[in-house]
């Protein structure tokens, strides 16, 4: 490419906006910042990240550990796995809590398809034992390994990655946001843009007018409810099925009216809390993956965030979606979405 030219991707996002390789990197993340003694890695007795919201500095720190004067819970995506890689962990886990619900999701798949909850072991053991057929012949040699290779990606600079037949049939499970909070007894995610115009130095910005899509039908934690994607899905894609959708707003309200409802019903101090709990996670988020992207000069791009809040006003990065949907289904909607194309071209 010439000097004039760009391209609105960079060459491995995946390693962001896989579901997969997301949490993989986060979690790679977690041990950098746990070997090097950042505080943001700090654990409780019981093994888990802690909230480390504004504290003062301690004396006698070890020498590697580094002050921050703005730190949140690093824990901000919902446990989770990969399978059929990981289906052992992920048993031994849900044991520990056996009343607990998960959400599956296709590592590649987006606008809510091939999604399902589970709340019993043989929900998934049908699918458990397809996959581990498929990965016992994986182990049988390297040579049958090759023989299942389709294709090789090059990223220029000798970086290949191989993508093989069982990388496209992964799915990630995680523990499913039972305490979501609720606007009128319904489920809402928030749909944030931010565009990143080089990762190294991380250089991001958010667009304030991100949006929040509401589920049609009340949440309910019923058991009985677990397949009714009405109710747990907010992809505009399902709800606009569904009989109750509403194709003047959309099932959708501002980030600015969410801002406002929050202030007046739980109060300004606790609002902005959230809000600069949110903006953190997605720095952290790209400070995660930034030393894996390759740092091409002729690119920038434009994220999708998807985040939800639980009853506590806790942030939870679900996903990270490339190329998100620039097509409009309400007035306001195109309104949006023409103003992000056109802020995004003149910050590039």
């Amino acid at each position: 490419l010439s000097d004039d030219q760009l391209v609105n991707h960079f060459p491995n996002h995946y390693e962001l906006t896989r579901k997969d390789l997301m949490v993989k990197n986060i979690k790679r993340y977690r041990k950098e910042l746990e070997k090097e003694g950042n505080p943001l890695a700090e654990k409780d007795e019981n093994g888990k990240y802690v909230h480390l919201g504004n504290k003062k500095k301690k004396k006698k720190k070890k020498k590697k550990k580094k002050n921050c004067d703005h730190l949140v819970q690093v824990d901000f995506v919902p446990v989770t796995f990969m399978l059929p890689a990981d289906y052992n962990l992920f048993v031994e886990e849900f044991r520990k809590n056996p009343s607990s619900t998960w959400i599956m999701k296709p590592c590649g798949k987006a606008q809510g398809k091939g999604i399902f909850l589970i709340n019993k072991l043989s929900q998934i053991k049908k699918w458990s034992r397809d996959s581990r057929t498929s990965s016992t012949k994986k182990k049988k040699g390297q040579k049958e390994a090759d023989k299942r290779i389709l294709y090789v990606l090059s990223f220029g600079r000798g970086e290949e990655r191989f993508v093989s037949q069982s990388s496209k049939e992964a799915y990630v499970i995680s523990l499913y946001i039972d305490n979501p909070l609720l606007i009128g007894g319904k489920k809402f995610d928030l749909r944030l843009y931010v565009l990143v115009t080089t990762y190294r130095p991380l250089k991001c910005y958010m667009y304030k007018l991100g949006f929040c899509r509401f589920c049609t039908v009340k949440y309910t934690p019923s058991t009985s409810e677990l397949d009714n994607m009405f109710v747990h899905l907010t992809n505009v894609a399902i709800q606009k099925h569904g009989d109750d959708y509403n194709h003047i707003h959309g099932g959708k309200w501002t980030v600015s009216n969410l801002r406002l409802y929050l202030e007046s019903t739980r109060g300004k101090e606790v609002t902005n809390k959230l809000f600069d709990d949110i903006h953190w996670i997605i720095v952290q988020s790209l400070k995660a993956v930034a030393p894996v992207i390759n740092n091409d000069k002729h690119s920038f791009e434009c994220y999708g965030y998807d985040i939800i809040i639980d009853d506590k006003l806790k942030p939870w990065l679900i996903e990270v979606n490339a190329s998100p949907s620039l097509s409009s289904s309400t007035a306001n909607d195109r309104i949006l979405k023409y103003n992000l194309i056109n802020d995004t071209l003149n910050i590039v």
